[in-house]
């Protein structure tokens, strides 16, 4: 579904973001991309989704991109269903308004992500994981094979963070390509096949997620004491990631 290779960016001459990067997303994939601020997380995923051109090499689609940014806040206070029917803005020709076929798109899209229920409802007052859920039903009204994200479970709490797990791991397991970006090694260990960490420009790797997201790799990548435990959780065993944040033994007490 995308194919990149040996791609590089830069936004000035003498400093590259990443640099000889390749690979290939096939259909039902997971890709979670992991590192610190700033290091080229967003950029790298834009290349991906074809919303960037890289400085030099070649990225590749088979089908048609959807991408989901990390945020977003509507200037007019849009109903749900119209949010997504914006969503077939590139089958809808510039002087003509959405057919029927076009607003069925819309709301099948909104039932998949389990929120047809709101599709009367204003956009502003829904809740950061309603509004999550209304951005990835936009996308797949475009009829994407390949969803791209930035960040889908940033700011929200832990059930709507479950939520929009759920939702990806349905769509890859219905043979919907996924990238996304996430600040949590948790989410990648649940959802993503495979995992790529940016440790710097010259250093990026793309391996199998329960392989690459040792305690070892990611206290390199973060730069803090992380352990991964393996425990129990409804029936199966899992891994969990456990950051030392160096905080007093007594701060729990207050």
């Amino acid at each position: 579904m995308i194919e990149a290779t040996a791609i590089s960016h830069r936004y000035r001459a003498d400093r590259w973001i990443f640099r000889d990067v390749s690979l290939q997303l096939e259909p039902g994939e997971v890709l979670a991309v992991l590192g610190p601020n700033a290091r080229g997380k967003t950029t790298m995923i834009k290349c991906l989704a074809g919303l960037l051109t890289p400085t030099s090499g070649t990225v590749r689609h088979t089908g048609t991109v959807g991408y989901v940014p990390q945020s977003h806040s509507a200037a007019v206070n849009y109903p749900v269903l119209e949010m997504v029917l914006m969503g077939r803005a590139r089958h809808v020709g510039v002087f003509s308004t959405p057919t029927r076929t076009d607003r069925d798109l819309a709301a099948d899209a909104l039932g998949r992500v389990g929120l047809d229920h709101l599709a009367e409802r204003p956009f502003t007052r829904l809740s950061g994981g309603e509004r999550q859920m209304v951005l990835i039903a936009r996308a797949l009204a475009s009829g994407c094979g390949t969803l791209v994200l930035d960040e889908p479970a940033s700011a929200l709490d832990l059930r709507n963070q479950g939520r929009v797990l759920a939702v990806l791991d349905s769509l890859a397991s219905e043979g919907m390509s996924i990238v996304m970006t996430t600040h949590h090694p948790d989410h990648a260990l649940r959802v993503a096949g495979r995992t790529m960490l940016v440790v710097d420009p010259d250093d990026i790797r793309v391996g199998d997620t329960t392989a690459l997201l040792t305690g070892d790799t990611l206290s390199e990548l973060y730069g803090l004491p992380i352990s991964t435990l393996d425990v129990a959780i409804g029936g199966r065993d899992e891994r969990v990631v456990v950051p030392d944040f160096g905080v007093g033994t007594t701060a729990g007490a207050r």
